[in-house]
């Protein structure tokens, strides 16, 4: 991965092949996806929405991602389960779990699997920040 300047010195993320990084986000917040699409595309991020858990496992089986933002509740599953599917397919993917809730046990099981577990609501820096593995 690198960081590509783009006009107006916005740092753009980009695969080593010069591909934008593809983000998949996973919530039935229509209002928080179409703010997170916004404003992961507007800095170089190629963004894919889903709603739910089913449509989400099935772009996981036939699409390719660089990172997961996913929320917690999804319907009959969550979205540490969701973490397994992805991880499953792509072991190096950099994923966030989060909720409107700080529960130590998702936060441990989240971790377990090599997630990141952040409280809703999250700014987009300090989602940018836990996507890129920053402190």
């Amino acid at each position: 991965m690198v960081l590509v300047h783009a006009p107006g010195f916005r740092c753009t993320m980009r695969r080593m092949d010069a591909q934008p990084l593809r983000l998949l986000v996973v919530d039935d917040d229509l209002p928080l996806i179409e703010a997170l699409e916004r404003g992961f595309t507007e800095v170089g991020w190629d963004v894919v929405a889903h709603t739910t858990f089913e449509s989400a496992r099935q772009a996981l089986r036939s699409e390719r991602f660089d990172a997961m933002l996913t929320d917690v509740r999804l319907g009959a599953f969550n979205g540490i389960q969701l973490a397994v599917v992805a991880r499953d397919s792509f072991p190096d993917m950099q994923i966030v779990v989060f909720s409107g809730f700080d529960d130590p046990v998702l936060r441990s099981e989240a971790e377990h699997i090599g997630a990141r577990y952040a409280v809703k609501p999250i700014t987009a820096e300090a989602l940018t920040k836990l996507l890129k593995r920053e402190p």
